[in-house]
């Protein structure tokens, strides 16, 4: 070392001349591989040793988060601890549950709860209802096996774990929570929820598929305020992701998160909301099937002709006269109502046409007729002869 402090000299590492020997370069790199001349290294042009080098630093590089990822889930708790929370499908102990109403709703809501694991008690005053609905279940379930989705052994499990039921009391006994999807009507579902308050236990939650009645008022029927809650299933259910969750004015928080969570565990997507007529989902919904009645009653277009601008122009899988249909005339008829009345706005007020239909008879899908007719199936609808 020559007057410098890392003055070296013609050293083991040729630095030459500088505070770290290196000469006309960043690192001194003149001419060659690594640009170490006359070095102890001894490197000049030495291609391979660099490529070497470089894949060798590379692998090190990309390796080395892998590496520490592994190694803390080996030597600490909190990954794991992650993982587990977040695996719904593990930690979700299967519930007893009770689904009032085979109809629509009520059989897909409870081929749901009984496919992902949970035992379900299908009640209904009326044994046609449930043996109709049972089978629904099974051509569903068929449907899947059909596409790859379930073997038939996993069919025979799902619906050993749903057991029919004509007696309220016998059917939500022992239930950690019932789901009531009876029709949309105000007085019945009072009566319901009163009669499931005496009927079942102190912990066990008290859910509604309403798509419009308030929460709070049916919690009113209850001495369980905070055990009530809007738990509103789309249909079918079977295939639709969202489950729209409504507190009431006194749901509790450990109410409303035990039922999201419920519902992530039924491979659900929940999405909750505050209890004010219509929640969301049909508030917005239902003014847009009113004003294509309106359309309709008016001239502006035909049947056909609304659908299908509503489904080229704002990507609609089925346009809103068709989707009324699906939904019940009826059923959209009641929420119009529960809308009008409740909000008090007249934008609400549902179309005379719609009113007359249902007057009628004419309910849609259900009833075989509405503003198409299915007397061929769903799938070769045609538009009513009143509108064509």
């Amino acid at each position: 070392i020559r007057d410098s402090g890392f003055g070296i000299r013609d050293s083991g590492f040729g630095i030459r001349d500088s505070g770290f020997g290196i000469r006309d370069s960043g690192f001194g790199i003149r001419d060659s591989g690594f640009g170490i001349r006359d070095s102890g290294f001894g490197i000049r042009e030495n291609r391979k040793f660099k490529k070497f080098i470089i894949i060798t630093l590379t692998q090190i590089l990309t390796l080395f988060p892998l590496l520490l990822f592994f190694l803390s889930l080996l030597y600490s708790p909190i990954p794991l601890l992650y993982l587990a929370r977040h695996n719904t499908t593990k930690i979700h102990r299967a519930m007893n549950t009770a689904v009032i109403g085979a109809g629509t709703m009520g059989n897909g809501i409870a081929h749901v709860f009984a496919q992902n694991g949970h035992h379900v008690r299908l009640i209904d005053l009326n044994p046609e209802a449930l043996e109709r609905g049972l089978q629904t279940i099974a051509k569903n379930l068929d449907r899947i096996i059909a596409k790859g989705g379930l073997q038939e052994s996993d069919k025979e499990a799902i619906l050993s774990r749903i057991a029919p039921h004509t007696e309220l009391a016998s059917g939500v006994e022992g239930a950690h929570i019932v789901v009531e999807a009876a029709s949309e009507n105000v007085e019945l579902k009072l009566k319901i929820f009163s009669q499931l308050d005496a009927l079942c236990a102190a912990d066990c939650i008290l859910a509604s598929n309403t798509s419009s009645i308030s929460i709070t008022k049916i919690a009113a029927a209850t001495k369980r305020p905070d055990k009530v809650i809007g738990m509103h299933f789309m249909n079918p259910v079977p295939v639709m992701q969202l489950v729209e969750i409504i507190r009431g004015y006194s749901t509790s928080d450990a109410t409303t998160d035990r039922v999201i969570e419920l519902s992530k565990g039924l491979g659900k997507i929940p999405v909750a909301c505050n209890d004010y007529p219509g929640f969301v989902a049909n508030r917005i919904l239902m003014p847009m099937i009113n004003e294509a009645i309106e359309s309709l009653q008016e001239g502006v277009a035909g049947v056909s002709e609304i659908d299908s601008i509503m489904k080229l122009g704002m990507a609609h899988p089925m346009g809103p006269l068709q989707l009324a249909d699906f939904i019940g005339l009826d059923i959209c008829l009641s929420i119009l109502r529960v809308l009008h009345e409740g909000l008090g706005n007249p934008k609400y007020a549902p179309n005379p046409l719609l009113v007359n239909m249902v007057q009628a008879g004419k309910l849609g899908f259900k009833s075989g007729e509405g503003f198409y007719d299915y007397s061929a199936g769903p799938k070769a609808a045609v538009v009513s002869a009143r509108f064509a």
